[in-house]
């Protein structure tokens, strides 16, 4: 499957914006999609993550409650409506897609996924 990331941009504190990730190719009928984020010099976290059937969304605790995730199985694209946006959020965010419906502890690691999009930026100022 490829991943194609956008809608990222520049945005004031306490601002909104919504992220879409589009798949195309072989696309699959189970599985799990997920938003990752990266700082300038620190590593790649997970942020949220939903199967492919939309169901069972999860939250890295730093956005919970002012993000959601979303997935929309008609047009193979998912969504992370950010809202109340901090400085802290400024990060390079990156989709990721893995076939096999993950367990909790793996969800969350980068090195689950086979499949990403590549990145977009989000800059969140004070």
């Amino acid at each position: 499957v490829q991943l194609q990331a956008s809608g990222g941009g520049w945005v004031q504190a306490g601002g909104s914006l919504k992220l879409s990730c589009a798949a195309s190719g072989r696309t699959w009928s189970s599985g799990t999609m997920t938003w990752f984020r990266q700082a300038l010099g620190k590593e790649r976290e997970f942020v949220a993550a939903i199967r492919w059937s939309g169901a069972a969304p999860s939250y890295a605790d730093s956005v919970k409650g002012r993000f959601t995730i979303s997935r929309d199985s008609a047009t193979n694209t998912m969504y992370l409506q950010m809202n109340s946006l901090k400085p802290d959020d400024t990060a390079v965010y990156y989709c990721a897609a893995e076939p096999r419906r993950l367990i909790l502890s793996q969800v969350r690691l980068p090195g689950s996924y086979d499949s990403w999009g590549q990145g977009t930026l989000v800059t969140v100022s004070s």
